[in-house]
């Protein structure tokens, strides 16, 4: 049985009918997953919005876009926010859940090793759709190779 978090339809709903992403987590650094995962969502002609105090503080730019402190400065600056991506701990990605919820987003996705069930829950039980413990390039890979 597959975990409800890993729903099918939700992944494809989040994937294909959705058009900003904001990152938490992406800084400057091309080395982190993050990083290379914003490059494949703007590949694939999403719009992303980088989450990252630290970046922020310093005003940087990363892969084209304005940097942001907050989930809420992202979506007071850029409106709706279609998925909120996210690449912390599974102890700390909870606090993000419910961020997403707070500012409308259509979305969250938990990267590959990350889940707080309680989160998923809370943002289900919201009327929010969830993805946990996978990767939207791996996703893509698996489409690639069932297609091929």
């Amino acid at each position: 049985m597959t975990a409800a978090w890993l729903d099918q339809d939700t992944i494809d709903t989040l994937l294909d009918d959705s058009e900003t992403w904001a990152v938490v987590g992406l800084s400057g650094d091309p080395y982190r997953t993050a990083y290379s995962i914003a490059q494949e969502l703007q590949q694939h002609g999403k719009r992303i919005v980088p989450i990252h105090p630290g970046a922020a503080a310093e005003g940087k730019e990363v892969l084209g876009e304005k940097v942001y402190a907050t989930l809420a400065d992202a979506a007071a600056a850029v409106g709706k926010i279609d998925v909120v991506d996210v690449f912390r701990r599974s102890e700390a990605a909870g606090q993000f859940a419910d961020e997403a919820v707070a500012i409308g987003a259509g979305g969250v996705w938990f990267q590959m090793g990350v889940v707080d069930e309680s989160a998923f829950e809370r943002t289900t039980a919201a009327g929010v759709p969830m993805v946990m413990d996978t990767c939207p390039s791996k996703i893509w890979f698996e489409r690639q190779r069932a297609q091929a």
